[in-house]
């Protein structure tokens, strides 16, 4: 019988009815999926070309900022100068533990995958979705390299995407060890250390090569958080990340639960110093020297950028141990002062100290102070005269003087000795015989010879006061004057900076010696006998070092209300200049050059000659035409045994006397007639007085009195009896120019 429609049930159709749903929402989904994949793949293509086409090429990275470093002459460090405290090593010299610590810390799988590892780039992803921050984490080391070399630190999608790209591009590139090593060169550890090079440094004072498996891993948990996970400042922080970093190791392999306990349990020397490096050029050692380099050769010759980011080797002439001992000396004087110390042979400054505290005292009185140099300027005046034909056996009048405009210069308690030899004048540093050898010889031939021994100061003083040293110039003008007397006539330039090497191993500057004639090589070895004679028995007693064994001249400075007080002098392949006085120009209160800086000279010279391993005695080079000559100082004659007073000296051959001195034993007549007996030198001022000074003729009558040696202020003439009313030096002022120059280069 035939069912009725409406006896149809309707749910015997359903199943029929649903998988038709089903299978067209399938449909519908897999086409908007489809569509949404081939809108999103356009999308992604259009976002990747987008990138790709602002990305530079991998050959193009950016050259990391390096560290110069200035060395001393042995290779010591003794400054780096940096804005990225960075100096670039090679893998194979770096520590393994250091390769293997930031390998287990930052990207374990480094050697195995391609530049990015999609998983953990996928769970970072969601990580930061879920926390709703910016994308962050899951780089590996090439990434990491990408950013650093090519990328800012920006942290959005489109720098992560161009991040991936340039490391598969580097993978291509470059090889894994190659990739490792601008990681390990270029990542950040803290305290302004770029690199492991560095951080080893800073942290630790030591080489990378020599890391410990404790030190590396302490580094490589800086990495994340460098000032976080800081130990001198957060040593529990630091201690964890460094627990994680040698539990990684053991779970890759790396070490064994062994040596994971021992570095756990070393205790560590972090470096005092690095407590804080903020500062852009690190100078723990000579910072007179290397704020003198830097300031006026570097920076004005190079730029900033050259010189804080160019990597440069900086060899300069300084030996760093003579440099630490002349520090030494100079910090314990009482007052302010400055060093310097040169080869006299080449003009390498082998140690400079421009005051007692650089930290105190920015001004480099080394270089910056014009002060004037008192009686230490008078070998230059005795150096013209024998250049113009007088000997040290001639004798002059120690005598008083007055001049029209009210100038007299006087000796201690205005007493004269009468007719004198220069020799005794010299050694004795009698201020009338030097102002009448002045006038003889010629105040612009006198300013003309200092020039040609290396014074270059603009106020050199053109008048008679000239003799006593009235002129303004710094002590390293004076090292470079008196190296003349040690090196037998040769003006040299003092130099600090030998040699500088660009990052690329090139020698960009060499400097060696410039040599110069300045005297002939007979004036120079005759002034040094002379020198050499003040030190044995005239004002510089204090600064011999005979007793030592070795050889030493030197001259005695100090000028008017005993302002400045010198001394300079040299050893064999020696010449060091000490000089004290105060910045504001306050009386040393009756204090000598004899007294106050020779005593620091010798402590000084004493070590130096020992550090240096310089030569005892004096060599006088053959063809030089002088010979040595025992004369008395009273008279000029050669001395015989019952002279009381004696130079032992050096003459020009030809010139010396074949009679002995008629004071004391010799033969009048023949001292009469011999054709090179001492000549008296007058100026028109002397004409009556000579009958009162001269040395008596008849040889029997006593002889004038000699006073005790002594270095006697200068007196100046009536006009500059305020030598300093306008310092061209002031203290002040040059602190304010070095501030201004550490913001005009951007090194504050």
């Amino acid at each position: 019988m035939r069912k009725n429609i409406r006896d149809h049930t309707p749910g015997d159709n359903r199943p029929i009815r649903i998988f038709s749903l089903v299978r067209g929402l399938i449909l519908f989904v897999m086409f908007i999926v489809a569509g949404m994949t081939a809108v999103a793949s356009v999308i992604c293509v259009i976002f990747i070309q987008d990138i790709m086409k602002d990305l530079p090429a991998v050959e193009d990275m950016r050259t990391p900022n390096l560290t110069s470093v200035v060395y001393d002459r042995h290779e010591n460090v003794i400054a780096r100068l940096f804005e990225e405290n960075r100096t670039w090593s090679e893998i194979g010299t770096m520590s393994p533990w250091a390769v293997r610590a930031i390998l287990a810390a930052e990207d374990s799988e480094f050697y195995n995958h391609h530049g990015i590892r999609v998983r953990a780039i996928v769970r970072a992803a969601l990580n930061d979705l879920r926390k709703g921050a910016p994308m962050q984490g899951g780089s590996t080391i090439t990434q990491q390299v990408a950013r650093l070399m090519f990328l800012n630190r920006e942290r959005t999608l489109k720098r992560k995407a161009s991040e991936a790209i340039l490391a598969i591009k580097m993978e291509k590139k470059y090889t894994k060890d190659q990739i490792l090593e601008m990681y390990m060169n270029m990542a950040y550890f803290g305290q302004r250390a770029y690199g492991i090079t560095a951080a080893a440094q800073n942290y630790f004072a030591k080489d990378a090569t020599k890391l410990s498996l404790a030190e590396a891993s302490m580094l490589a948990g800086l990495l994340p958080a460098p000032n976080e996970y800081n130990p001198i400042r957060h040593i529990e922080k630091a201690k964890a990340r460094q627990r994680y970093v040698l539990s990684r190791m053991v779970e890759t392999g790396m070490i064994t639960e062994q040596e994971r306990s021992q570095a756990l349990a070393a205790k560590l020397a972090y470096a005092v110093a690095s407590a804080d490096s903020r500062v852009r050029f690190v100078m723990e050692d000579a910072p007179y020297f290397v704020s003198h380099i830097l300031f006026k050769e570097l920076l004005p010759k190079y730029g900033r950028d050259k010189i804080y980011k160019g990597g440069l080797t900086i060899r300069t002439t300084i030996d760093l141990e003579l440099q630490k001992h002349a520090e030494s000396v100079i910090s314990k004087m009482k007052v302010e002062g400055a060093l310097v110390c040169l080869d006299p042979n080449t003009g390498e400054i082998l140690a400079l100290v421009g005051g007692r505290n650089f930290d105190e005292s920015k001004f480099n009185r080394a270089t910056q102070a014009y002060r004037q140099p008192g009686s230490s300027f008078k070998p230059i005046v005795y150096a013209t005269a024998f250049e113009n034909g007088f000997r040290p056996i001639d004798t002059i009048l120690d005598a008083p003087l007055n001049f029209p405009n009210g100038w007299s210069p006087k000796n201690s308690d205005a007493k004269f000795s009468g007719e004198v030899t220069l020799v005794d004048a010299l050694s004795r540093s009698i201020n009338t015989v030097a102002v009448r050898l002045a006038q003889v010889t010629g105040v612009p031939t006198i300013m003309e010879q200092a020039r040609r021994m290396g014074i270059t100061t603009p106020y050199l003083a053109e008048n008679l006061s000239l003799a006593l040293g009235s002129s303004s110039l710094t002590p390293i003008e004076m090292a470079a004057a008196f190296s003349v007397f040690a090196n037998n006539g040769h003006r040299i330039e003092p130099y600090g900076v030998k040699e500088i090497i660009d990052s690329n191993g090139n020698a960009i500057e060499q400097n060696g010696p410039v040599i110069n004639d300045a005297m002939s090589p007979e004036t120079a070895v005759i002034i040094r006998s002379m020198l050499m004679q003040a030190v044995s028995w005239g004002t510089g007693t204090r600064a011999s070092l005979l007793k030592e064994g070795y050889q030493t001249f030197g001259k005695t400075g100090t000028t008017n209300d005993w302002t400045d007080v010198w001394f300079v002098g040299g050893t064999p392949d020696l010449v060091a200049v000490v000089y004290v006085g105060n910045d504001n120009h306050k009386t040393l209160g009756r204090a000598f050059g004899g007294t106050v800086a020779a005593p620091v000279w010798k402590e000084f010279m004493g070590k130096a000659v020992k550090i240096m391993g310089t030569p005892e005695k004096f060599q006088i080079p053959s063809g030089v035409g002088v010979e040595t000559v025992t004369v008395c100082r009273t008279t000029g004659f050669r001395a015989t045994k019952s002279c009381p007073n004696k130079a032992n000296i050096l003459m020009t051959t030809g010139q010396v006397p074949e009679a002995y001195c008629p004071w004391h034993g010799g033969d009048a007549m023949l001292a009469d007639n011999d054709i090179n007996a001492p000549q008296l030198l007058l100026i028109p001022e002397d004409e009556t007085l000579v009958g009162r000074y001269q040395l008596a003729k008849v040889w029997e009558e006593k002889e004038p009195e000699v006073f005790e040696p002594i270095d006697i202020p200068v007196a100046l003439p009536e006009v500059q009896f305020e030598p300093y009313k306008n310092d061209p030096a002031p203290a002040d002022e040059f602190e304010r120019r070095y501030q201004e120059l550490l913001r005009q280069y951007n090194i504050m």
